[in-house]
């Protein structure tokens, strides 16, 4: 699996991801949820250098103009509820793709620090064939988006799989990548270097659906 960690480089993306996780600017949810946006935006438009192109000529009121355009077939497929503000943010430059959404939760049978991954629900067009965004934002364990992986192969075998993330933990990208099929690939903001007892990215953000909606019982 290819990583594209984003925040190696300078950007801007720098200051979105600052204040996503500057705790005294999360208790304001608009901002957290258009910086998660913003941030799809950069991701989409770097993981759109490496799509499939092909010339089309493009008739203007003064001539024709020859440009490469891209030709995939793209679904973007969101993990409920913390993936909306990143798929929307991805949905602003591919803005003719196709939408999945799924969702998976950890789920603590015994109330300790042990989860399994349900996932429960699927709505998704056919994918056989085509370019799969698989759109989480915190790639923590990894456990969700291999649990995500696993519910949706039973429905086709698309092309290839774009992994599309905020913050990740090392742990959980090496997990990812020894899971996932081979044309998998990460296109991620930043990447910490560990997880907590509990399976939560160090420094990390905090919980992103809760940072973004509000807390769940």
């Amino acid at each position: 699996m290819k990583t594209y960690h984003l925040a190696k480089e300078n950007s801007i993306l720098n200051k979105f991801l600052a204040e996503l996780r500057d705790v005294s600017l999360q208790k304001d949810s608009m901002r957290f949820r258009r910086n998660i946006e913003r941030i799809g935006e950069i991701l989409g438009y770097e993981l759109s250098k490496e799509l499939s192109y092909a010339s089309k000529d493009v008739t203007t009121p003064l001539g024709v103009k020859s440009t490469n355009l891209p030709t995939n077939n793209v679904v973007l497929c969101s993990i409920l509820r913390a993936g909306l503000p990143l798929h929307n943010g991805l949905l602003n430059y591919f803005d003719d793709a196709e939408n999945a959404f799924i969702s998976a939760y950890r789920h603590h049978p015994n109330n300790d620090a042990e989860f399994e991954i349900v996932v429960e629900y699927f709505a998704s067009p056919a994918i056989d064939g085509k370019t799969l965004l698989l759109v989480d934002p915190m790639l923590a364990t990894g456990r969700s988006l291999v649990a995500v992986y696993e519910a949706i192969k039973k429905y086709g075998t698309p092309k290839e799989i774009k992994i599309v993330s905020v913050i990740g933990s090392t742990e959980g990208v090496s997990y990812v990548a020894k899971h996932l099929p081979e044309n998998t690939d990460l296109w991620i903001a930043d990447i910490d270097e560990k997880l907590n007892d509990k399976g939560y990215i160090i420094p990390g953000l905090g919980d992103a659906g809760d940072l973004a909606f509000g807390a769940k019982l």
